[in-house]
């Protein structure tokens, strides 16, 4: 499932359920970094794993979306391996 924006994203997990969250920070609405604050204060979502791939390379930054509840944070460009060898790793395969 894919959304526009962190509004979006909101919207349509609400409709579902997930395995992993992959956001960016940079979006229109709502960032990532917003989105991941309301998802950790969803009973319902709140251990869903969530990856953060973005332009966004400070160590602040990195940080602050650690603190909020992502599981991982992978900057831009990507290799897929990077990414593959995350996702089994948070979904333990």
């Amino acid at each position: 499932t894919e959304a526009e924006d962190g509004v979006d994203g909101l919207r349509k997990l609400a409709t579902g359920t997930f395995d992993l969250i992959i956001t960016d920070i940079n979006m229109p609405i709502m960032d990532g970094l917003k989105l991941v604050q309301r998802i950790r204060s969803d009973e319902k979502h709140k251990d869903v794993p969530i990856i953060i791939i973005t332009t966004e390379g400070s160590t602040e930054d990195r940080q602050r979306a650690m603190a909020l509840g992502a599981n991982a944070y992978i900057t831009k460009p990507i290799q897929a391996p990077q990414v593959i060898s995350e996702v089994k790793a948070l979904l333990q395969l």
